[in-house]
């Protein structure tokens, strides 16, 4: 029996599972992202994790068919390099020759959001869709397109930046993404956009929101369930700029399923409500009716489990 190891490197810690060919997952673990000296230690820190699980667990390096790597950044997948992490301070960084130099497996690469959009389709929220688009809303606001059963690369693999999208041209409301351009969908949907809004909007208004210090996104959710009209006032905008986005996406792809993930998306019906019905205001009426909105079902596991069925399909295709 083959297995298949599956990496998901973020800027705090680096997930590791071991699945079987059906994407079940045996083990898992994490260890700490070491980002010193622009993270040049992270393939030797996993290799040497990896050579503590083997001798745990009694599995052979050659039972293993291949492992799936996911990174966050922009990612050359063909070349297996990360040209450029900024949480991490990778640039053009030979991951994949140096992981398979440290660890020993053959490896194939992908950006983290789009191998947990591959994790959703294989064995979460969208299982047995091949037309799916996957939506993060955390800190800031990912995604993943996938069609015909493969993620979309496009020319220079920044395909699915969903949240570098434009939607508020007036320069006078418009505010400044981390990409350095104004009026990012980021800047409104992530959990820092709808933090942002309900700061902005609660002064000198009669709301729940006031007795707070701080305001986060599930706070603002939570005050919405209640009825604060300045919450519901945020969850609105916030709703009808994101349900523009995705309804315009979705009209060129017309995807089966839209994966609603991240942290904003535990706040379940109360996101999904408000956000169909402004998906069904903007979409052509045939996509709205042949599309199903879902949340996110792996959670922290899409991303190990995505670089596993890209391992799979990329070392044992046959399979696939």
């Amino acid at each position: 029996m083959k297995w298949l190891l599956g990496i998901d490197i973020g800027g705090t810690t680096v997930k590791m599972a071991v699945l079987d060919m059906n994407g079940i997952i045996s083990d898992k673990w994490e260890v700490k992202t070491d980002i010193r000296e622009n993270g040049v230690h992270i393939p030797k820190d996993i290799a040497a994790s990896f050579e503590t699980y083997l001798q745990t667990s009694g599995k052979k390096k050659e039972d293993f068919a291949g492992a799936g790597i996911g990174a966050p950044g922009f990612v050359n997948f063909s070349e297996g390099v990360v040209e450029y992490s900024p949480n991490i301070g990778w640039k053009d960084f030979a991951l994949v020759s140096e992981f398979e130099k440290a660890v020993g497996l053959p490896a194939v690469l992908e950006n983290d959001a789009n191998a947990a959009a591959l994790g959703e389709m294989w064995k979460g929220a969208g299982e047995g869709a091949s037309e799916l688009l996957a939506i993060t809303l955390g800190t800031g606001v990912g995604g993943g397109v996938i069609t015909n059963g493969n993620i979309v690369h496009g020319t220079a693999g920044m395909a699915g930046e969903i949240g570098h999208i434009t939607v508020e041209r007036d320069e006078t409301k418009a505010v400044k993404c981390g990409c350095g351009r104004l009026g990012c969908i980021e800047t409104i949907a992530s959990a820092t956009g709808i933090s942002r809004l309900a700061l902005q909007k609660r002064k000198n208004q009669d709301t729940s929101l006031n007795e707070l210090k701080e305001v986060t996104a599930r706070d603002v959710f939570e005050a919405y369930k209640a009825g604060d009209s300045i919450a519901t006032e945020v969850i609105e905008e916030m709703t009808e700029y994101l349900g523009l986005t995705i309804s315009n996406i979705a009209n060129t792809l017309n995807p089966k399923m839209i994966v609603i993930g991240g942290g904003v998306s535990k706040a379940g019906d109360a996101l999904l409500e408000p956000l169909d019905a402004q998906f069904k205001r903007f979409a052509l009426e045939r996509v709205y009716e042949s599309t199903t909105f879902k949340i996110a079902e792996l959670e922290n596991d899409a991303g190990v489990i995505g670089c596993a069925w890209l391992a799979r399909k990329h070392f044992l295709p046959t399979r696939v």
